[in-house]
Formats: C-alpha cells, structure tokens, sequence
C-alpha cells in the first residue's frame, strides 16, 4: 500500500491545520512531535513516525528526554537536525517548567525543594551536587552547583560550599544532589557528607535545612526522616 503524502490526508487529520482548527490541546503529543520533525521517512509519516519513537519509551515524554542524538538515529529517517529539534523542543519545555519558580520562592517543605530541583536534575545520567542559598526567611538566594560526576567527601566540598553561602549571606541552606540510579536511598557517603556540612555551617550560624535525593519521580528527604 502506497504512504500518501500529508498534503493528500484529510485536512482536519493534518497537525498544522488540526491545531489552527481545533488548538493545541486537541492535538496528541505525536502529532506535536511530527510537526516539529515536518517529515517522515518513506514508509511512514512524521505523525507515525512519532508515535513508534514515543511507545519506544512508553509514551513518557520524560523519558524521551533523556534521549541522545544517537537514540533517535535509530529510527530511519531520524537524522541529526531532527533529533536535536526534538530535543531543544523539550529542553524549553523543563527550562518554562524552571521558570514558574522565581527567585526568592520561600521553601516551606521538602516537597518544595524537590520541584525546584527536578526539572535540573532529573535528565542527568551522572550526579550533580548543588547547595540551595536561603535568608531567614527561607526565601531562595541562589542555587549553585558546586560538583558533577559524583560527590566527593572532601573537606573542599565542605569549603565550597559554605564558601558560597557566605558569599551571598545565605543564613540556611539545603544540600540537593541527584541518583541516576533511580533509587533515592541515601549512601554512607551521602550520610558522611551531610553530617560534614551540618556541623561545619553550625560553626558559622548557618542552619542545614535538608538534603534532598532527587531522582526522576521520587525523592528522600533527611530532613522528613528525622536524620538533622
């Protein structure tokens, strides 16, 4: 059976004009896909395309987030400029999630720090280690990433990170850092460090709030577990 081309489908069934018909939200998220790709290959169209990509990943947006060029180019008719408008695609989409917590947010619970901090960390396939800066108030200062690739319990890392909070007159803070893993049960090391940093920032009248695990989905809180 010949593919049609998209110009010979119905016209309510062609993204571009079912969107100026209907909106954004009557469309599914292959057809939002196959519109940024604009083609398909020549079996299939770009809306079909989409739709085998995405039950590749289960139909998880967040997970095809995660996808690499390499991932895409596993489909024919997936080249480079398609996998990397795709991916900035969704890139916006984590840096507007960013955005609808401006600085100075007050932190009230884990559950705070935890959605300030998943859409930064929850695509990583290595760990990052960040400190959140907050006044009195616990409103957010900053947040500044003070290593990647893993944590190292060196007095440094401690140095670093008070060294920061310092700097910008933060009276409390919170240690984040990610497990790709998936797991956010806390290592050893991970109770070691935090035991560091707690009696290192009591030196200087600086209160450690929480550190949060943050994985794709789920968190672990030592704050909530009675661990500071």
């Amino acid at each position: 059976m010949e593919k049609l081309n998209i110009n010979q489908w119905a016209e309510e069934d062609r993204p571009r004009e079912k969107m100026m018909q209907k909106g954004t939200e009557a469309l599914s998220d292959a057809e939002l896909l196959a519109i940024l790709i604009g083609s398909g290959n020549t079996e299939e169209t770009a809306v079909t395309l989409m739709q085998r990509v995405l039950a590749t990943c289960g139909n998880d947006l967040n997970r095809l987030a995660k996808w690499e060029v390499r991932d895409f180019s596993r489909f024919k008719g997936f080249g480079p400029a398609k996998s990397i408008t795709v991916m900035a695609a969704l890139e916006l989409g984590k840096r507007r999630k960013l955005q609808e917590h401006p600085e100075r947010t007050a932190i009230r619970s884990s559950t705070d720090i935890y959605e300030l901090f998943h859409p930064l960390l929850c695509d990583l396939a290595t760990e990052e280690f960040w400190v959140l800066l907050m006044n009195q108030a616990t409103k957010v200062i900053g947040k500044i990433r003070i290593s990647r690739g893993g944590i190292d319990q060196t007095t440094a890392d401690v140095r670093s990170i008070l060294r920061e909070a310092l700097l910008q007159r933060a009276t409390q803070i919170a240690l984040v850092h990610n497990h790709p893993s998936g797991s956010p049960r806390p290592s050893n090391e991970d109770r070691h460090l935090t035991e560091l940093v707690r009696k290192a920032a009591r030196t200087m009248n600086i209160h450690l709030t929480d550190h949060v695990i943050v994985t794709d989905g789920k968190y672990y809180s030592f704050n909530d577990e009675g661990l500071l």
